[in-house]
């Protein structure tokens, strides 16, 4: 039988291996260890639902898209059909991004915070996936900072046994307007000085993206070290996708430097113990394994 503390042993393992890559940022992860991704499985399919749906957030470069890829194969090994989705796959292209620059603000041809995706493109592809009808999975190429052409989606014809997305801010709350005033870092300082951008972010965190968390049926939180690993970790990223890709062009790490600052503010909210505890059942009784292994 699924206990929350049996989820919580388990997910605090992935928790471990997340404060491993802080030291070891240059190494390719692994991936995870198999009695955990078993675990997952079995956490992801116990809500009793035709077509679970089954989030893994968590920071940059913590392991989500890799925990997702082995769930999704362990379910195909065992006659189960998964379908994954990635938050990132959802972003609006380059010429929306563009578009809403000019509108509102320079900052938001940059894809990445809230309010950079398409959420009815999001919703819809959500609900032909839980409907199991005809539906074709939003790709997005982060090299080229597109999405790809639809011709290129890959398609399911019918009902899955599953659905994974996995999302770097999956139900995160916004901040009170009273946070917002004082800047995170320099990019916010010197290109936000006025907050037009944040105050933009925050409003669509608020507002537009609550449909598509009340999808999720279950949420896993790989909980990180902090947000200062995020840079390294981004970077080994970025290194990834030019070595899988070596005749494009991939950012520097100067670019992934000033990258990572745009999601900062929505990080360190994610974060924030009292809203880890509002966003996955499980998740008290994982905070209080990691801080008694703490000391805390």
């Amino acid at each position: 039988m699924v206990t929350l503390a049996w989820i919580a042993r388990q997910v605090a393992l992935a928790m471990r291996y997340c404060r491993s890559m802080a030291h070891h940022a240059h190494t390719p992860p692994p991936g995870f260890d198999a009695a955990l991704v078993g675990n997952a499985l079995e956490a992801a399919l116990s809500s009793g639902k035709p077509t679970p749906v089954f989030g893994i957030v968590g920071l940059q470069g913590s392991g989500k898209s890799t925990l997702a890829g082995q769930v999704a194969a362990l379910a195909a090994s065992r006659g189960l059909k998964a379908a994954v989705v990635s938050l990132d796959d959802f972003y609006l292209g380059r010429q929306q991004r563009q578009q809403l620059a000019q509108e509102v603000h320079p900052l938001l041809a940059t894809r990445g915070p809230p309010g950079t995706h398409d959420m009815d493109l999001a919703l819809d592809t959500m609900s032909r996936l839980q409907q199991g009808v005809h539906v074709a999975l939003p790709r997005f190429d982060k090299l080229a900072d597109d999405r790809l052409p639809t011709t290129q989606w890959p398609v399911m014809e019918n009902r899955c046994d599953l659905v994974i997305l996995e999302g770097w801010f999956l139900k995160t709350p916004p901040q009170h307007p009273a946070e917002l005033l004082q800047p995170v870092n320099a990019l916010e300082q010197l290109e936000d000085a006025e907050g037009t951008w944040r105050r933009y972010c925050n409003t669509a965190l608020a507002g537009q993206y609550p449909p598509l968390w009340e999808c999720i049926d279950k949420l896993w939180f790989l909980q990180g070290p902090g947000f200062e690993v995020v840079p390294a970790w981004r970077w080994q990223q970025e290194q990834s996708l030019q070595a899988n890709d070596p005749g494009r062009k991939a950012m520097s790490r100067e670019q992934v430097e000033r990258f990572v600052q745009f999601f900062e503010r929505t990080s360190r909210q994610a974060m924030k113990p009292r809203f880890l505890l509002k966003r996955g059942r499980f998740l008290k009784e994982l905070l209080q394994e990691r801080h008694a292994e703490q000391g805390l």
